[in-house]
């Protein structure tokens, strides 16, 4: 069996707490080579960057591995990957970088779908120059997001559309190419946020259609660290640098500060461990990413879909949304009960799950603080049938 659930569980220690973590919106919990390769790199002695003595080139060495270890994820390449605290940061640096130069009665398009970290930097970049902000918008029953409005979304002035890859909140994954094709028609420049999408499906930047891609490691069990990756290597030397360095180049032009070089060796072994959680997975990294993640997104859909057809079948639990792509993320609401009552009994019956943020983002363009919240699902790579049963069986108890 390719995709071996039981070796893959017996590889994160955090399992052994007794737990059903269904809380993968949140992050996934880290393999053990991730935790010994940040222990190992603290051990070791590294320097700053550029000195010709080896601790100094084993920090050079550690942040060129990170590098190239992101690109290969998402088929990018090295040049073109900057490295940072957490996707967050790095997006509204972005959008404060490249909106230097745009003016009044420019547009950004932005989701319904995304998380706020995606909508509200480009949000106050349109307001600091006087600018717009149209918005794509969701269907509400099933929570797609349809690509055929950003045609008329699109304008002359329209400098970036923002969107999701896949939505944490209700797994919704959008026709990137399509709304990507619109956008390249008026020029405009495809930003996209793969931070929940990168864990669960193999993703190639250029069929995307995006330009730029947003990642962070948490969401698959890395450490604490954010990535862009450029299409187009060449656009971070035509951006306005943001680098303490003047000489800065490159990626590092939109870098601050000396990078936590154990944490980059934990990204790097982070994305080691997606690329042989198949074992039939051969060849460049490159190319075992694409066989792990094609098994990761088939694995995880059937479990979806086993745990959807048993919660549809509960006529006191809503399943928020049915789009028909996804990533294995739901929302759920109890009749009757509030999330936080649903959350704490699911507590009470060793299954982890968050309340939704219902002020905020999708849940309050559905009007969820309506009927008392959402309760976030989030499978991943080590959930198994046993997770699933657990989940179902405290639910029922909510009748």
């Amino acid at each position: 069996m390719p995709f071996d659930i039981a070796r893959i569980r017996g590889l994160y220690p955090a399992l052994g707490d007794g737990w059903v973590h269904l809380d993968g919106g949140a992050g996934m919990l880290v393999p053990e080579q991730v935790a010994s390769a940040v222990v190992t790199a603290m051990r070791a002695p590294v320097s700053g960057p550029g000195a010709p003595f080896p601790a100094s080139q084993r920090a050079d060495s550690i942040v060129s591995a990170a590098r190239r270890a992101v690109a290969d994820l998402v088929g990018g390449h090295p040049d073109g990957v900057v490295l940072g605290p957490n996707a967050p940061v790095l997006i509204k640096r972005f959008a404060e970088v490249c909106s230097a130069n745009w003016t009044l009665g420019d547009e950004a398009v932005v989701s319904r779908l995304d998380e706020p970290s995606n909508q509200r930097p480009w949000q106050q970049a349109m307001r600091r120059i006087g600018g717009a902000v149209r918005w794509g918008e969701i269907d509400i029953e099933s929570c797609e997001l349809p690509a055929w409005q950003y045609e008329n979304l699109v304008s002359a002035r329209t400098k970036v559309v923002a969107i999701t890859a896949a939505a944490g909140t209700v797994g919704t994954r959008p026709d990137l190419p399509t709304v990507a094709e619109f956008a390249k028609r008026v020029g405009a420049m495809v930003f996209v946020d793969a931070t929940y999408a990168a864990p669960f499906v193999p993703f190639d930047i250029a069929a995307s259609g995006a330009d730029v891609v947003a990642l962070s490691a948490l969401t698959w069990g890395g450490p604490a660290v954010g990535a862009l990756v450029f299409r187009d290597a060449g656009m971070l030397n035509r951006l306005r640098s943001v680098a303490l360095d003047t000489h800065a180049v490159g990626p590092e032009r939109l870098e601050l500060g000396p990078h936590p070089y154990p944490t980059l060796a934990g990204l790097v072994a982070s994305i080691d461990f997606l690329s042989n959680l198949d074992d039939a997975a051969k060849g460049s990294r490159r190319n075992r990413l694409l066989t792990s993640m094609g098994s990761v997104k088939g694995y995880t859909g059937e479990l979806l879909d086993r745990m959807l057809t048993e919660l549809r079948a509960m006529p006191h639990v809503t399943v928020i949304g049915d789009a028909i792509r996804r990533i294995p993320a739901l929302a759920v609401t109890v009749a009757g009960r509030k999330a936080s009552e649903v959350a704490a009994h699911l507590a009470t019956q060793g299954v982890c799950a968050f309340v939704a943020d219902d002020s905020d983002g999708l849940f309050a363009s559905l009007g969820v603080g309506e009927v008392g919240g959402a309760v976030r699902i989030g499978l991943a790579h080590y959930s198994n049938d046993f997770d699933v049963n657990q989940l179902v069986r405290a639910l029922r108890q909510l009748r």
